[in-house]
């Protein structure tokens, strides 16, 4: 039986007559990626700081790591690690520096910290600046310096709340690649990010929040196939084509939509072996297809049609 590594169950959230979380429910098994979606005041980042002991709950339960967020705070603290939306490093320090305090505050002795910082670091691909100023670092290296840091305890879960903000594609990419691999390695991790392409590539799992609620959740397929349309577009060789080509793909039990100018054409379509189906039916009528392509939906439709569900409702970041 795969374990349990972060649990949710009714959890709320007020601040006054606001009302941040309402009912939310999650599970995350070892070593998945969750990812959670909302548009910005969805009660994202209210969530992370339940789950990272930073808040209380006003209601519900969570635990992590098999220990309750709320009795059990120091147990959860000590599995956990956190990288914030804003790199968190002292500037002043070296990126070495930086990692050798947090391990010494951790308990590790001198030799034991800077063999840890000395991994971070390659593992980072920071060892050639390891003894520059962190001031010094790019907003990529700062980033990636951020979440060395919140791995030198080597927690079991790891929170990141919108890690690649700002960040180029290239450094974007970077922090994917180590993300994917500590899940590699058996770590859990929470990813809340407004980038779809992040979700769609990393997660394992997706929740959309609106509203401190859970709107919608499952795999990226899943959310896909739940609010988007598998559409086959048709552009035809010759315009004058159109009338026998929309009557033919109505005769095979389809419904297109020709596009104004007459010479394109979509149909909805329910699987990929459909193509078959509309380039038989225009080829038994002698209609010539200059363009044909198969669309799935992205999680750009999942998250217009679902993100903003509830956006009237009081919220808190």
């Amino acid at each position: 039986m795969t374990e349990t590594m972060i649990e949710v169950a009714g959890l709320g959230r007020t601040f006054g007559a606001l009302r941040a979380l309402d009912d939310v429910t999650l599970t995350v098994p070892k070593g998945t990626v969750l990812g959670l979606l909302g548009h910005n005041g969805a009660g994202k980042t209210t969530l992370v700081n339940v789950l990272t002991t930073l808040l209380p709950p006003t209601e519900g339960r969570a635990s992590v790591a098999g220990f309750d967020v709320v009795r059990q705070a120091h147990q959860v603290r000590g599995r956990i690690g956190l990288t914030g939306q804003f790199a968190a490093v002292d500037e002043q320090l070296s990126g070495t520096d930086n990692l050798v305090l947090i391990a010494r505050l951790l308990g590790a002795s001198g030799r034991q910290a800077r063999a840890r910082a000395a991994e971070l670091l390659d593992a980072f691909e920071l060892t050639g600046t390891g003894r520059r100023p962190a001031r010094t670092y790019s907003g990529g290296m700062r980033r990636r310096l951020d979440l060395a840091a919140s791995l030198v305890g080597r927690p079991d879960v790891i929170f990141l709340d919108e890690p690649t903000t700002g960040l180029d594609p290239t450094s974007r990419m970077t922090m994917w690649r180590i993300v994917a691999k500590l899940v590699d390695d058996g770590t859990t991790v929470l990813l809340t990010t407004q980038y779809l392409d992040e979700a769609d590539r990393l997660a394992d799992s997706i929740a959309v929040l609106s509203g401190g609620r859970v709107v919608a959740s499952g795999t990226a397929a899943d959310l896909k196939a739940e609010v988007g349309q598998r559409t086959v577009s048709v552009t035809l060789a010759e315009p004058d084509d159109a009338v026998r080509a929309v009557t033919a793909l109505q005769r095979a039990g389809l419904h297109p939509v020709p596009d104004p100018a007459g010479r394109a054409l979509t149909t909805p379509v329910t699987a990929s072996r459909e193509l078959a189906v509309v380039v038989r039916a225009l080829d038994e009528v002698g209609v010539d297809v200059a363009e044909l392509a198969f669309s799935e939906p992205t999680l750009d439709d999942v998250y217009l049609a679902l993100a903003h569900h509830g956006a009237s409702t009081p919220t808190a970041a």
